[in-house]
């Protein structure tokens, strides 16, 4: 809230995106914004109710932190994280719900260098390396159909570093379709209300993101 008592003003989707750039900037210099709501005060502030400005669909991957590589505050981010950063209804649900409770109008999809879960996707595919669960296996079917576009189109002898981050950002891509276009109340939002649905990787070696597809550019 602000100081009037007032919810803040709507966040577009452009001024959301460039506050991410932003924050990945900072957290790039090892440097901490001053404006980073965090301890007592900002918890009770936020008493009140949430109004974050962008919905994070990430890994669940322990070395990807949405609001550090964001440096972002309590209250600034509505992050959803599953391994592999894929779209199952659920999560679908919880980026509508985010979407039409406060208004959030920027979605990012965010994978990262060397996922463990695309790698399995890779075994899984080309070596019939079996997951150990059911649930896993379900998590792995949902990347399959990204990662095999990647196999296939790739043929025999491709580099397997190259292969992993071409099958990283299809897998990403995937999701964002998944968004755009396996909601109504999304397709409206994009459609009527400005929502943008972007994909972008983090790089575990250099710390920054990029915003690698989106439909707007």
């Amino acid at each position: 809230m602000t100081s009037a008592g007032l919810p803040p003003a709507p966040v577009s989707a452009e001024q959301a995106l460039q506050r991410l750039r932003d924050g990945n900037a900072r957290f790039r210099q090892n440097v901490r914004s001053l404006d980073v709501a965090v301890g007592q005060a900002a918890r009770s502030a936020l008493l009140a109710g949430q109004h974050p400005f962008a919905i994070i669909l990430s890994c669940s991957d322990s070395r990807v932190p949405s609001e550090l590589v964001f440096d972002q505050g309590l209250g600034d981010l509505f992050v959803i994280r599953v391994a592999g950063n894929v779209v199952a209804p659920s999560l679908v649900g919880s980026v509508e719900f985010a979407a039409a409770t406060f208004g959030t109008r920027l979605v990012v999809v965010m994978g990262h260098s060397t996922c463990g879960a695309i790698k399995a996707t890779l075994d899984f595919i080309q070596h019939q390396v079996g997951a150990p669960s059911e649930n896993i296996h379900d998590l792995l079917d949902r990347c399959r159909p990204a990662v095999e576009s990647v196999v296939q189109a790739a043929g025999p002898g491709v580099d397997k570093d190259r292969l992993l981050h071409e099958a990283v950002r299809a897998n990403v891509r995937q999701s964002c379709a998944h968004l755009r276009h396996g909601s109504r109340l999304l397709e409206r939002l994009i459609r009527d209300e400005g929502m943008w649905v972007v994909g972008a990787e983090y790089s575990l070696e250099t710390g920054q993101v990029d915003f690698f597809e989106s439909q707007v550019r």
